[in-house]
């Protein structure tokens, strides 16, 4: 769960290939409409006859292979498959929390509305404590695989959550979320042109959508983050670039983590990575350390940055990029919770847990 805090101009002189035209014709006077002028010993007689010949010869290949690449742009235009827009996402009913038994623990801040502060204690743990994020985090792996199981048109994220829900406390674990500064569900589920912190509601899925699911779970007071985002139905084929991008920026992350290595790496290879696509890295919201405690330091900035610090074996913290198809600008609905593109674009995000270790990192939340 998120932490809030031209093209180049052509050169005048062109030149076709003899793979295009059988020969070459370097003089750019063929392609920029000026006059073709020629020289008094060879504009008379056979010589101009045959001059003249060639330059027509020249003229009806430049046609055909213009007339060809018209032909090619028709057909390219009649054969891509328009996508349908997708409708800005709107607001459906929310139900009641639901319950959790008395029986499974519960972390500290279920009991007020107000938002935590963070910890500025890093969470490094010795074998005990690695044993239980290890626990923690292979729940909510599985946890999130199932829910993505039920993703698919005309069903709603309220039936996820309930399904999340009834999955998690059945293994004796709290779903974290639920209760976290007064938030009213046990998971979030963000949808197409939301970033984060989705409140699961009465909306149906669409065909073409996109929806990330961020599960956390609370067990042997232990917190394990997740989150993946997944394609429902017919998704067109540059919204599944961003999903897949998106995830590769994660793996990439990862990759630079170890023993002694710069936080400051995670946003340097999130945002080169990105950048390579044209898609933009959302600065609002970061990745965190996580433990006993489900937001502390230190804070994992997603794009460039100069933030000092170094990881150490034995800690433990999310990474969990944002990527947008336009600008990174948000609007917040009224709830206070759902983050939305401020131009409609569309947000992936995923997530995962990871242990530092001396030669580099364990992903806790692999499935």
């Amino acid at each position: 769960m998120a932490f809030a805090a031209s093209l180049p101009h052509a050169s005048p002189s062109l030149q076709l290939s003899s793979s295009l035209l059988g020969e070459s014709l370097s003089s750019p006077t063929l392609f920029m409409g000026a006059p073709l002028s020629f020289s008094p010993s060879i504009s008379s007689g056979k010589q101009s006859q045959l001059m003249q010949k060639h330059i027509v010869i020249i003229s009806k290949k430049i046609s055909g292979l213009e007339e060809a690449m018209r032909i090619r742009r028709e057909r390219e235009l009649r054969t891509t498959k328009p996508f349908r827009r997708i409708p800005p996402l709107r607001r459906g009913k929310v139900s009641a929390p639901l319950s959790v038994p008395d029986h499974i623990p519960k972390p500290p801040y279920v009991t007020t509305t107000l938002l935590p502060e963070l910890s500025s204690e890093a969470q490094i743990h010795d074998s005990g404590g690695i044993a239980h994020m290890r626990t923690a985090c292979e729940l909510a792996a599985r946890v999130l695989d199932y829910a993505g199981t039920l993703v698919r048109p005309s069903v709603t994220t309220n039936e996820i959550d309930k399904a999340v829900h009834k999955m998690i406390i059945d293994a004796g674990a709290y779903p974290s979320p639920l209760g976290y500064g007064g938030f009213p569900k046990s998971v979030c589920t963000s949808v197409n042109e939301c970033m984060c912190h989705g409140i699961p509601d009465s909306r149906q899925l669409q065909d073409g959508d996109i929806i990330n699911i961020d599960v956390t779970v609370f067990l042997n007071g232990y917190h394990g983050d997740t989150s993946k985002t997944f394609l429902c139905g017919n998704v067109n084929d540059a919204t599944k670039r961003l999903v897949k991008v998106t995830e590769e920026c994660l793996e990439r992350a990862i990759s630079v983590c170890k023993d002694g290595a710069s936080f400051k790496k995670i946003g340097k290879r999130i945002s080169e990575h990105a950048e390579n696509f044209g898609y933009n890295v959302v600065k609002r919201f970061v990745g965190h350390g996580i433990g006993t405690v489900f937001h502390s330091e230190p804070i994992i900035l997603h794009y460039r940055n100069e933030k000092p610090g170094f990881m150490v074996e034995g800690q433990t913290f999310t990474i969990e990029p944002i990527l947008t198809a336009g600008n990174i600008e948000c609007i917040t609905w009224s709830d206070n919770w759902t983050i939305l593109t401020a131009d409609g674009s569309l947000a992936a995000q995923f997530e995962h847990t990871i242990l530092i270790t001396r030669t580099g990192a364990e992903i806790l939340t692999k499935s």
